[in-house]
């Protein structure tokens, strides 16, 4: 996904809701005929970063719980900046504390709007991520409007959208969507509102919701629906690299995570390149 591609975006009309549903249903038969399957090789969405060792670039260090800490945030910022990673994810009362903890190490700092029921008022939602953004967040992780989406009230989910992008300016805004709520069609109709909002990424998950996180066939219906336009974030119950790197063979270009010791073995220098560890299938 280029930063063009997401920009460009944001000028498209909102949709009419009949056109949104014939084109959400006809991506979601089209995945449903040709599911995707594993073939071991590295997908165009990951083709750069094929000969780079190891999975640092797309992975975003999170903490979310409400009980963490400030030394539990700190810490988070300082495996962030060890292991290369690509950002950390935390809730928008510590973004002043992450900014200079990260300082010029090139690791975003990523926060969450209206999390995690996506339930707030659009004004609300705008005003978070415009905060934020002035604190120094460098991406904004805002969740959709699920009981709109549920009720088929699109136009509603895509102002919301667009009103965050909007507040958050030049700062890339993924849509956390709650797959796991979803149905395949809603799914769908979802990322293409997204995009047409002028989101920069679809995201599978908050990681709060009983009904689950992120799943491989999920991820590979989101990536079909937004093309090559958008980014495709998985998260939500990702703990393991084999985990990880089957979501990024999926469909994904980022993930979420609160895994990462754990996945040491694939991070820095001494990592196996990408195109290795895809071919392995771990």
């Amino acid at each position: 996904m280029s930063e063009s591609g997401w920009r460009r975006r944001r000028r498209v009309k909102p949709k009419d809701g009949g056109a949104l549903l014939e084109e959400a249903r006809a991506i979601v038969e089209a995945w449903t005929v040709a599911p995707h399957q594993s073939t071991k090789a590295v997908p165009p969405w990951l083709e750069e970063a094929a000969g780079t060792p190891g999975i640092a670039r797309f992975l975003e260090h999170t903490l979310l719980q409400p009980e963490a800490g400030r030394d539990a945030i700190l810490a988070l910022c300082d495996e962030a900046v060890r292991y290369g990673l690509r950002a950390v994810c935390v809730n928008g009362g510590w973004v002043p504390d992450c900014v200079p903890r990260i300082g010029r190490s090139g690791v975003l700092v990523t926060t969450v709007v209206g999390f995690p029921l996506g339930a707030a008022l659009t004004k609300a939602k705008a005003t978070e991520a415009k905060l934020a953004v002035g604190a120094g967040a460098g991406e904004i992780d805002m969740v959709m409007a699920i009981g709109q989406a549920k009720s088929g009230e699109w136009r509603y989910v895509e102002d919301d959208v667009r009103r965050v992008v909007d507040a958050a300016g030049n700062t890339p805004v993924k849509v956390i969507l709650e797959t796991a709520a979803l149905e395949p069609v809603e799914i769908a109709a979802g990322c293409l509102v997204a995009r047409a909002a002028g989101a920069a990424y679809v995201k599978t998950s908050t990681g709060f919701h009983p009904s689950g996180g992120a799943k491989e066939g999920v991820v590979a219906l989101m990536r079909r629906a937004v093309g090559s336009d958008l980014g495709v974030k998985a998260s939500g119950g990702i703990r393991t690299g084999e985990t990880a790197i089957r979501m990024l063979a999926a469909g994904a270009d980022r993930i979420g995570t609160q895994a990462v010791a754990g996945m040491a073995a694939m991070l820095g220098p001494s990592a196996p390149p990408l195109k290795e560890l895809v071919e392995r299938g771990r």
